[in-house]
């Protein structure tokens, strides 16, 4: 069970930056992004496209850090996918979703055209790439480490732990410390009390798609590293990131981080009881379980 817990807390990892990200975009611009997850799969893909093919035309050597299963390929990779797909969301939100607020569309036209772009995501990856699975480095995967009390973890998934952590604190660090992050703050408390005080609403609203969809990118590369990648791999997230989100109350990136954490424990726990295809039901579970007990999230006020 330790060593399952262990195991969540890396696949919570996960969940958790595409959460953050599309919470800041519930709470700043103000409706259920669907598409969320499909940043996931598209940043997974660029990276896949820069470690395969770019990078083998420039040139860049194929040799892995030492037990890692990566080398300086993933390296450049890594953020030139997080601003290939920040630019993606930033494209979205210029070209679709900038039409619908001047039009005051509701909530539900937002979330149907989040769908909408979605599909389009999906269909693009899907006829570049196919439906089989990819690999960054096709091959054996690199032996686990031994740990205390029998538990064993790859390198790869340490790594990853340490890079989750370090971008947290990175957006931390910059919603507390800097003038675009304490605007983007005081937009999500009260978006025309920001407006009326000066604050660019519409330059805060490019931030957010671009950090939500840089995380989501770094997310879905964190998860093609420890797993594999495949076209529905962001679809199937879509679920564990909501209720993620909803069970650290809508809004708050704090709260999202733990309920990515708890979500990703209580479905890896539940491969002790039932089979893996179950896990998305468990993360379900819990969204259906939280919006009955306790619908603002355990950080939301009453």
């Amino acid at each position: 069970m330790l060593e399952l817990t262990i195991y969540g807390i890396v696949l919570g990892s996960i969940i958790a930056l595409g959460a953050i990200g599309l919470t800041m975009i519930y709470g700043i611009i103000g409706f259920a992004n669907f598409s969320h997850g499909e940043f996931m799969t598209a940043g997974a893909y660029i990276a896949l496209f820069m470690v395969t093919g770019v990078s083998s035309w420039l040139g860049i050597p194929d040799n892995t850090f030492g037990s890692l299963s990566f080398g300086w390929r993933m390296v450049f990779a890594f953020p030139f996918s997080m601003v290939c797909v920040a630019g993606i969301g930033i494209l979205f939100d210029r070209v679709l979703y900038r039409k619908l607020r001047a039009k005051k569309s509701g909530p539900v036209m937002f979330a149907m055209s989040s769908l909408g772009a979605s599909f389009i995501i999906r269909m693009v990856i899907l006829i570049t790439w196919g439906a089989d699975y990819c690999f960054y480095r096709p091959g054996l995967m690199r032996p686990a480490l031994e740990l205390p009390w029998g538990i064993k973890i790859r390198p790869d998934q340490i790594l990853m732990l340490c890079v989750v952590l370090f971008l947290v604190v990175a957006l931390h660090l910059f919603l507390q410390k800097t003038k675009m992050g304490k605007a983007m703050r005081a937009t999500a408390d009260n978006a025309e009390l920001a407006l009326i005080t000066g604050i660019d609403t519409e330059r805060i609203i490019i931030w957010t798609w671009g950090i939500g969809g840089a995380l989501a990118a770094a997310g879905g590369i964190l998860y093609g590293i420890d797993v594999q990648l495949h076209a529905e791999m962001g679809w199937n997230f879509l679920i564990p990131l909501f209720a993620a989100a909803i069970l650290g109350s809508i809004g708050n990136i704090y709260g999202a981080l733990i309920g990515g954490l708890t979500i990703g424990v209580a479905q890896q726990l539940s491969t002790a009881f039932l089979l893996p295809t179950y896990k998305l039901a468990v993360a379900f579970v819990i969204m259906i379980v939280i919006l009955f007990i306790r619908p603002q999230g355990i950080f939301g006020k009453e």
